[in-house]
């Protein structure tokens, strides 16, 4: 169906009588309440509710690594009224990691109906400690390979894949300390255990303000509206780029009206201001996307992590 011939006929579906309309969605995050996707797939449930002339219920389906919620959606009727959160993790890197056993792989089994936000993450040091700036951290890791140490949240997370293609794209050797979380990463560089950490700002993004942490740079070229004059990680590692996403995705089968219907009620969600209030307030940064640009992005980091994945050899725990 044509671009504009499916946004008209969205259009018209959003505008049709509640009394014809009025159903009940589901709307399945793979993480526990209270956690990142746990509160976008609320705000997205409450902001799109109306315009979809539906009462939106969000489920928590959790483990590994949402893929169980995953697979629940992706076991649904395509109908447009089961939809999962989906964020970068479930989609992008669980999938590839070596000796997992998934019941679906969900970037195969879901399709993308729009994004919500990014969630850009931030390469941190001690504010106390020996280094200044990315360069000097690069320059003593190639002064001592496998000397400087980075932090993440655990063996096959976003933070680890993160300092793994950060020693790819710079040439230089590290050495990966795995944490059960970000948060007990980030007291050890605090504490001086070990030396940075790339990571979601919203994990640290209140050491940084307190001044316990300095932030380097970001890891997206976007940049970050909380930190406007830090630079971003590309500026010293050409080609480094890292960004969370979340978006909203279905069962694949869904019919193209459906999808469209979908990416309309979010786009229009996403004008509202309270909205994006909200997410900016969580440490995110607002930012719709439609259905053919989340594609594109998920179909680039699942390329991206994979070839990580591949090449260093990161098994699943």
């Amino acid at each position: 169906m044509p671009r504009l011939l499916r946004l008209a006929f969205a259009a018209l579906l959003l505008a049709t009588p509640a009394a014809a309309q009025e159903r009940t969605i589901r709307m399945v995050s793979g993480f526990a309440a209270g956690g990142s996707s746990d509160l976008v797939a609320r705000l997205a449930a409450d902001a799109a509710a109306s315009l979809l002339q539906a009462r939106i219920v969000v489920e928590n389906r959790t483990g590994a690594n949402g893929v169980i919620g995953a697979a629940e959606v992706a076991r649904s009727a395509p109908d447009g009224n089961t939809v999962f959160q989906c964020p970068m993790s479930t989609l992008g890197i669980v999938p590839f990691l070596i000796g997992v056993s998934l019941p679906v792989d969900p970037g195969e089994a879901l399709i993308p109906l729009g994004n919500l936000a990014l969630s850009s993450y931030g390469f941190a040091v001690a504010a106390n400690g020996p280094y200044r700036s990315v360069p000097e951290v690069l320059a003593a890791a190639r002064e001592k390979p496998g000397q400087v140490t980075f932090g993440s949240a655990g063996v096959g997370s976003a933070q680890h894949l993160a300092g793994e293609l950060l020693q790819q794209k710079a040439g230089v050797q590290m050495t990966h300390v795995p944490y059960r979380g970000a948060t007990p990463a980030i007291v050890d560089i605090l504490a001086g255990r070990t030396d940075f950490m790339i990571t979601n700002l919203a994990d640290m993004a209140r050491q940084v303000q307190d001044g316990a942490l300095k932030l380097l740079a970001i890891g997206d070229d976007g940049g970050s509206a909380l930190f406007p004059d830090v630079p971003p990680l590309s500026r010293f590692v050409p080609g480094f780029e890292v960004a969370g996403w979340f978006g909203i995705c279905g069962p694949r089968g869904m019919a193209p009206e459906q999808v469209a219907r979908w990416e309309a009620a979010l786009r229009q969600a996403m004008q509202g201001e309270a909205l994006r209030r909200r997410l900016a307030e969580s440490g995110l940064t607002p930012r719709f996307e439609d259905a053919a640009t989340l594609a594109r992005r998920i179909a680039n980091d699942r390329s991206t992590w994979r070839g990580v994945i591949q090449t260093v050899g990161v098994r699943a725990e």
